[in-house]
């Protein structure tokens, strides 16, 4: 049975540069920073199965919440003197930090057990900012069959024979 704090999630695991999250000790609620988010801050509840995000846009509050499976890994960052782990989403407003650390065995430790808990892959992060979308080759490709692509359109009636004021002739079996 876990402590329970006022707001009724468990205790709280801290915010900022001093965060460090343990993954034997899910589940677990913080906060942490998002521009986004009225108040520039957001909590996140933690589980081994999913990830609930709590924010404000605009006075209007919302939750998300997003499976583990569905995240691309754990990937190790280097920020100022320190190194961040991140667990990654493809959407990068849904990342969300792990831990921060100045000593590098403790933060490689924490990378493997993060990995193993969630049974994400570690991820080196290379790039600082988010590849952009790819474009879709034929955006009408998903709507029409293939084969009716490769017909002709009808021809229009120019020159065609057409009868007028004719009584039309039936065959009944």
């Amino acid at each position: 049975m876990r402590r329970q704090t006022a707001t009724g999630g468990s205790n709280s695991a801290g915010s900022g540069r001093n965060l460090r999250l343990d993954p034997l000790s899910l589940p677990v609620s913080f906060s942490t920073h998002d521009i986004r988010a009225d108040g520039g801050i957001r909590q996140v509840e933690l589980h081994r199965e999913r990830v609930v995000l709590r924010r404000a846009v605009s006075g209007m509050r919302m939750a998300v919440n997003v499976r583990v499976s569905d995240f691309r890994g754990i990937a190790l960052r280097q920020i100022d003197d320190a190194h961040m782990l991140v667990l990654v989403h493809r959407d990068p407003s849904l990342s969300i930090p792990l831990g921060v650390s100045i000593d590098d065995n403790e933060i490689e430790a924490a990378w493997a057990m993060w990995s193993e808990t969630f049974a994400l892959p570690q991820l080196h992060d290379k790039t600082k900012e988010a590849t952009p979308r790819r474009r879709r080759r034929n955006a009408i490709r998903a709507r029409r069959p293939r084969f009716l692509m490769r017909r002709r359109t009808g021809e229009l009636l120019d020159g065609a024979t057409v009868h007028h004021g004719e009584r039309e002739i039936i065959a009944r079996n």
